[in-house]
C-alpha cells in the first residue's frame, strides 16, 4: 500500500512539473516602436504563433555593456 501511494504521489508531481514547463516559452523579438505604454515587437513567426491576443507575457531586455575605455 505504501509503495503504491508513493508511486501515485510521484506521478502526480511529475504531471504538475511537466504542465508548468509547457507554459513557459522563450521567444526572441525585436522592439519596433514604443508609444507611451504600447510596445510593438517583431518576433520569430513560428514561435510567435504560440501567443494569443490578450495573453500576459514577461519581457526581459538585454543589458548592453558600457562602452567605456581610453
Amino acid at each position: 500500500m505504501k509503495k503504491s501511494m508513493c508511486t501515485l504521489a510521484l506521478a502526480a508531481l511529475f504531471t504538475v512539473v511537466a504542465a508548468g514547463a509547457s507554459f513557459a516559452a522563450k521567444i526572441d523579438c525585436t522592439v519596433d516602436s514604443v508609444n507611451a505604454d504600447k510596445v510593438t515587437m517583431t518576433c520569430d513567426k513560428e514561435k510567435a504563433q504560440a501567443l494569443k491576443a490578450g495573453e500576459k507575457v514577461k519581457v526581459n531586455s538585454q543589458k548592453k555593456a558600457a562602452g567605456e575605455g581610453c
